[in-house]
C-alpha cells in the first residue's frame, strides 16, 4: 500500500513531497518525489495525560471521536475508576481499550484514595501498585498527587515510587504551587512531569529543575493562555494534554485544537508538533510511529496546516478514520459498578448553628479552574438552622459516601450562582462519592436520591422536575457514543444555567469541589477540608 503527499518530518524538521510505502503495519520505505499530492501527511497527536472517565464514555467509545480529531494515542490514568472499583476497574479499562484499533497507554494509579482523608470504593496499596506495574500493559506510575507524602518521606508513597523506578517506568507528577526545596525533594523522588502549573513562573521553575510540563487545556482547567510561551522557550520540555475533557468539549476537538491555537500564536510548526507527538512518545517510551522508516504506519492526513481539518487517520497501516467515519464495528460493553443504596432524608443535611461564632467558612469556586479559594461570611440562619443564601450566592453543598452508611458531609460554596433548584453527580474527584449543590434541602436530597436509584450519573432538579444522564459504568461512564452523551450532557449544562449557574462548566467544576489535593478549601465525605493545612477544618470560625 502506498500514499503520497507533502510529508511533515518532525525528526528532520522539514516538509517534502514524498511517497510512503506500507507493509505489515509499518512504514517500509519513504521516497522523495519531484511532485506529490497537495495533502499533508504528518504524525498523529498524542494526549500526554488524560482521564478517559471524564469523557463519560468507555475507552472504545472515546477512540471513535479521538481519531476524528487526529489523535492516535493517549497516555491515560485510570485513577477515577480505580477509586470506585480498584484493580478490577483498571483491568476493565484495559480490556475495553483493546477492542478497538487505537493506542491506549494506561498507568498504575498511585493515589487510591487520593489522600488518607478520602473514603473511596477501593484502596491500592504498594502491593497492588507493584502488581499493576509488573504488567506489560501498564506503562507508567500515574500522577503522584500526594506531594506532601513524597516530601515527608511517607513509607507507602516511597514504596510505590521505588517499584516504578525498579521497573524503569516513568512517574507522573501532580504538584500545584510546589516550589523551592519542596519541589526539589519531589523531583529527587523520580517524578518527571507536572500538569498542574497555573502560572508561567511556576512552570518555568519546574522546567529549570528538570521537569517536563504538560500544558493542559481541558474542560474545567484551561492553562494554555498562561503557559503557551513555554512552547517557544523550552520546546523539548513541553507536552500537550487535556486531563479532564467532558463529552461536549471532546465532540468539538481534542489535541488538534491546542495545536491549532499554538500555530495561531505564531509558534514554529515543528516545535508545536514536538509537544503534540514527539515529546510524549519519547518521554513515555511509546511505540507510536512518527513517520520514519521502520515505524508503525501511524499518521494523519490534512488539507492544510492552518485549518488542520482531519481527512484521514491511520493506525498501524489501517485507515481508521476516512470520509468522516471511524472504520470499525462498535464492541459490546457490559457495565460494572460499586455503590450502596440508601435513601437520603432532608433532616440528614440540616446544619444546626450551635456555635457562638457568627462567621462561617465557605468554599469559593473559580470559573475555568479546579483550584478554589476560602471565604469567611456571615451566617444566615433561621430558627438556629443555617440555610442557603441565594442573594449572596452562598449555597449548601453536600457529599454522601456512596460506599457506606456514613452521615452526609455538609458545607457551603460560593460561585455557582444557582437561584433555584439543585444539581449533582456521582463524578466527584477523586473518591467519586455523590455530590450536590442547591438552593434548598428538598431539591438537594432529590438529586442525591436519583443518583442512588440510578447508580450514578449527572442530575438537575427544579421544582420537582428531574433531568438525568445515567452513567452505569462505575457511576462515571455511559456505554453510549460521545455524540449521544454530549447531547444529553449539554442539555443538563443548559439546565444548570437556567437555574442561574454562572460557571462555564457547572458539573465539571462541581466534580472538583471534593478534590482534596487541590488548594485551597474543599469538601470531602467527612467534612470541610483545608488543603493548605492538609487537614479537616470546622465549618464555623473558632
Amino acid at each position: 500500500m502506498k500514499i503520497n503527499g507533502q510529508i511533515v518530518d518532525i525528526i528532520r524538521r522539514e516538509i517534502f513531497p514524498g511517497q510512503i510505502e506500507i507493509r505489515d503495519k509499518r512504514i517500509y520505505n519513504i521516497e522523495t518525489l519531484a511532485q506529490a499530492s497537495d495533502i499533508y501527511i504528518m504524525p498523529g497527536f498524542i494526549d500526554s495525560h488524560v482521564h478517559i472517565e471524564s469523557s463519560m464514555v468507555l475507552p472504545s467509545r472515546f477512540a471513535e471521536i479521538a481519531v476524528s480529531h487526529g489523535t492516535v494515542a493517549v497516555v491515560s490514568d485510570p485513577h477515577e475508576i480505580a477509586n470506585v472499583l480498584g484493580k478490577k476497574g483498571v483491568y476493565y479499562m484495559i480490556k475495553d481499550g483493546r477492542k478497538v484499533p487505537f493506542y491506549f497507554y494506561f498507568g498504575a494509579p498511585s493515589c487510591v484514595p487520593a489522600t488518607p482523608f478520602d473514603n473511596a470504593g477501593a484502596v491500592l496499596g504498594p502491593d497492588e501498585v507493584n502488581e499493576l506495574l509488573s504488567r506489560d500493559d501498564i506503562y507508567f506510575l500515574s500522577e503522584m498527587m500526594n506531594f506532601p507524602g513524597v516530601i515527608n518521606g511517607q513509607e507507602d508513597v516511597l514504596k510505590k515510587l521505588n517499584f516504578a523506578k525498579e521497573k524503569n517506568k516513568p512517574i507522573d507528577g501532580h504538584a500545584p504551587g510546589l516550589s523551592c526545596q519542596g519541589l526539589k525533594k519531589y523531583l529527587n523522588a523520580g517524578i518527571s512531569t507536572d500538569h498542574e502549573s497555573f502560572s508561567l513562573d511556576e512552570a518555568r521553575e519546574k522546567i529549570r529543575c528538570g521537569m517536563t510540563i504538560q500544558i493542559r487545556e481541558g474542560s474545567a482547567a484551561l492553562n494554555f493562555d498562561a503557559l503557551h510561551p513555554l512552547i517557544g522557550e523550552y520546546p523539548k520540555k513541553v507536552m500537550f494534554c487535556t486531563d479532564d475533557c467532558h463529552p461536549n468539549d471532546l465532540l468539538k476537538g481534542h489535541i488538534n485544537l491546542i495545536v491549532k491555537r499554538a500555530l495561531q500564536k505564531g509558534y514554529e510548526l515543528f516545535d508545536v508538533l514536538r509537544a503534540a507527538s514527539l515529546n510524549p512518545r519519547n518521554h513515555y517510551q511509546l511505540d507510536v510511529g512518527l513517520l520514519q522508516a521502520g515505524d508503525y504506519a501511524d499518521f494523519i492526513v490534512i488539507n492544510d496546516l492552518e485549518k488542520l481539518e482531519i481527512r484521514e487517520t491511520w493506525i498501524q497501516g489501517n485507515p481508521v478514520f476516512v470520509n468522516n467515519r471511524f472504520n470499525w464495528d462498535r464492541p459490546v460493553a457490559h457495565p460494572i459498578n460499586n455503590f450502596k443504596y440508601r435513601t437520603i432524608k432532608a433532616k440528614e443535611i440540616e446544619v444546626n448553628h450551635t456555635n457562638a461564632s457568627k462567621k462561617m467558612k465557605v468554599i469559593q469556586a473559580v470559573d475555568n479552574e479546579i483550584i478554589t479559594r476560602s471565604l469567611t461570611v456571615s451566617v444566615l440562619e433561621k430558627n438556629d438552622v443555617v440555610e442557603s443564601n441565594t442573594l449572596e450566592d452562598v449555597l449548601k453543598i453536600v457529599v454522601v459516601n456512596r460506599y457506606s452508611d456514613k452521615n452526609p458531609s455538609v458545607g457551603f460554596v460560593n460561585g455557582f450562582g444557582l437561584k433555584k433548584g439543585a444539581i449533582g453527580g456521582s463524578i466527584a474527584h477523586d473518591s467519586h462519592n455523590f455530590i450536590a449543590v442547591g438552593t434548598n434541602d428538598h431539591d438537594i436530597t432529590t438529586v442525591l436520591n436519583v443518583l442512588m436509584r440510578t447508580g450514578g450519573g449527572i442530575v438537575a432538579v427544579k421544582e420537582g422536575k428531574i433531568k438525568s444522564l445515567p452513567l452505569p459504568v462505575a457511576g462515571l461512564m455511559s456505554t453510549e457514543s460521545v455524540k449521544t452523551v454530549a447531547e444529553e450532557y449539554e442539555a443538563l449544562d443548559q439546565n444548570a444555567h437556567q437555574l442561574g449557574c454562572r460557571l462555564r462548566a457547572p458539573f465539571m467544576t462541581l466534580a472538583f469541589m471534593s478534590l482534596l489535593v487541590i488548594p485551597e478549601l474543599k469538601i470531602g465525605d467527612e467534612g470541610l477540608f483545608d488543603v493548605n493545612k492538609f487537614a479537616y477544618t470546622s465549618l464555623f470560625d473558632d
